[in-house]
């Protein structure tokens, strides 16, 4: 799909996704945070949840997790207009809490299945436990970060949240690591090896997508 014909399509969804009421985590927002990013972006970088900061200016990682996030995509040549940026759900959860799996299931539903069919990233990559249970559920966060996998066609290369990385210096430099690493597998484009057999799908890109 051409990008001319797919921006139309984001920019569609996107001013929908605004005034979505699909689950109760509408009625405590204060914006829809749904995403930034080009439409052709190569790599999707996929979190929890808006934050207080987030849910303040409507878009994601604004805060201190997302000025490391800046840091890290700067260590490696990359930033915010080269990449797409988006969560597990567009609205934030009161307090800060996990969202539930009744919203998580609404809004992929709803937004992230279309976001990532439109976008068709090369790299999605989960960001912390939250998000990579949604897409490679199984696997661990310590077991599976730095490491590529392969479903429906994309791959899956998942690293800690930069929260984690705020919270302790071990998780900031394996942070790092990681980033070392994305930026050889996207000057080597090298294939990724396969999902954990017990979760491996076959299905191409062009069918439907769920990755959940």
């Amino acid at each position: 799909m051409s990008k001319e014909s797919s921006q139309p399509r984001l920019e569609l969804m996107v001013s929908e996704m605004l005034s979505c009421q699909a689950c109760p985590l509408s009625s405590d927002r204060t914006n829809v945070v749904p995403g930034t990013g080009p439409v052709d972006a190569e790599i999707m970088f996929i979190g929890e949840a808006p934050g207080a900061n987030e849910d303040i200016k409507g878009e994601p990682f604004v805060g201190q997790s997302g000025k490391l996030l800046d840091n890290l995509l700067s260590s490696i040549e990359l930033d915010r207009d080269s990449v797409y940026i988006t969560n597990t759900v567009k609205c934030r959860p009161p307090n800060n809490r996990d969202p539930l799996p009744s919203e998580l299931d609404i809004c992929q539903d709803h937004w992230l299945d279309a976001q990532i069919a439109i976008i068709e990233p090369k790299i999605i990559i989960p960001l912390g436990r939250h998000a990579l249970n949604r897409i490679l559920p199984g696997t661990t966060i310590g077991k599976s970060h730095g490491q590529t996998f392969s479903k429906l066609g994309f791959t899956i290369f998942p690293i800690y949240h930069p929260a984690a990385g705020l919270r302790q210096i071990r998780y900031k430099q394996l942070l790092v690591e990681d980033f070392k690493t994305l930026k050889t597998l996207l000057g080597n484009k090298r294939e990724p090896t396969e999902e954990p057999k017990s979760h491996h799908i076959t299905a191409k890109k062009n069918q439907q997508i769920n990755l959940f």
